[in-house]
């Protein structure tokens, strides 16, 4: 099973190619993928009318791009799947038409995507994981902790109540006149800071639920940066340290509540899982490499090409839906919000 995977939910526009391997997992034929971190830094985050316009510049010749290094035609495949949300939505509607159309003229299945499904799929893509997992899904925009039971079977154990940890990343970055991305940025001054000698608060720690909180923590940062006027390179990289320490400490204690919610009532998880654009932080990934192997489990984590956003994943998961049947039909809508847990309530009035 070939799937074209097409996405634009954000400010990555990206098309990717991706085989089902006979003995499970997928092999990724081409994987394109055009940034436009570029348009949006002179702004500090994303434009949402920027985005979609240049998905729209762009994204044909992507696909063109994917299926030629992949050495295949639209008549060679045997799905089109487009990520429908959530997402900018203006965004969202280029890619999600853009893939319809596609199947439409190649009387192919059309799949529509959950952008964050294909988040938590894609350890199956790398290394073929088994059901059920516990997942640290963590991004820009979404911040949370889910029981990936099956494609299309999420349980959310935690959330974020404001905002996501992305954001934290981001907007700290924003305050301290770094350059945009924030996330990458501060985890890079870090390495040189003294995570130490600022006091910043760990909020939620040791709370019996399994959510986040980083509105405290932000506001923690900014005073710090108040506090002491123009901030030197040597102030910076210590608030960075200390940021990126404390966002750490917090998502161990989170994900070792969440863990023993899952143990409680499911059993044992396989792996430990991490996936979105923050799962690529180093100091991240090790501390939560760390908790696996004292809980006596396996960590998995994709690699950091496939945390941030990209074609393949959706590919992925059009294939697993493919594997179980699914095609939807071409007047599927596209979704600003689409949870993966649609029955778990909202915890800050966002999916």
């Amino acid at each position: 099973m070939r799937v074209l995977g097409i996405e634009t939910t954000c400010d990555e526009t990206a098309a990717a190619v991706v085989r089902l391997l006979p003995q499970g997992g997928g092999e990724i034929l081409s994987s394109e993928i055009l940034s436009q971190a570029a348009r949006h830094a002179p702004y500090g985050g994303v434009v949402p009318e920027i985005a979609s316009r240049a998905h729209v510049a762009a994204l044909d010749r992507l696909v063109a791009r994917a299926l030629g290094r992949a050495g295949v035609s639209l008549a060679d495949l045997d799905a089109v799947a487009a990520a429908a949300g959530p997402g900018l939505v203006g965004g969202v509607i280029v890619g999600l038409t853009a893939g319809k159309a596609l199947a439409l003229a190649a009387g192919k299945p059309f799949v529509a995507v959950n952008h964050l499904e294909a988040h938590a799929l894609t350890p199956r893509l790398t290394d073929n994981l088994a059901f059920p997992y516990l997942l640290l899904l963590a991004s820009g925009g979404h911040t949370q902790i889910v029981l990936v039971r099956g494609v299309g079977d999420h349980r959310r154990l935690g959330g974020t109540l404001d905002d996501a940890m992305g954001e934290a990343f981001d907007k700290t970055a924003k305050m301290l006149g770094l350059p945009y991305p924030g996330g990458p940025e501060i985890e890079r001054r870090a390495a040189q800071g003294d995570p130490a000698r600022f006091k910043l608060p760990r909020p939620m720690l040791g709370r019996p639920d399994a959510n986040f909180s980083f509105s405290g923590l932000k506001t923690a940062v900014r005073q710090a940066i108040d506090a002491l006027g123009t901030p030197s390179e040597r102030d910076i990289a210590d608030l960075c340290a200390g940021l990126q320490a404390a966002i750490v400490d917090v998502v161990v204690d989170r994900m070792r509540t969440a863990l023993r919610q899952f143990r409680d009532g499911e059993g044992v998880p396989h792996a430990i899982v991490a996936a979105g654009g923050v799962a690529a932080n180093g100091a991240l990934r090790r501390a939560l490499g760390r908790f696996a192997a004292e809980a006596g489990l396996g960590f998995v984590t994709p690699p950091p090409a496939l945390c941030t956003d990209n074609g393949a994943m959706i590919a992925w998961a059009g294939i697993e839906r493919r594997r179980l049947g699914a095609v939807d039909p071409l007047d599927f809508p596209p979704r600003a919000r689409w949870p993966l847990d649609a029955g778990a309530p909202p915890l800050n009035g966002r999916a």
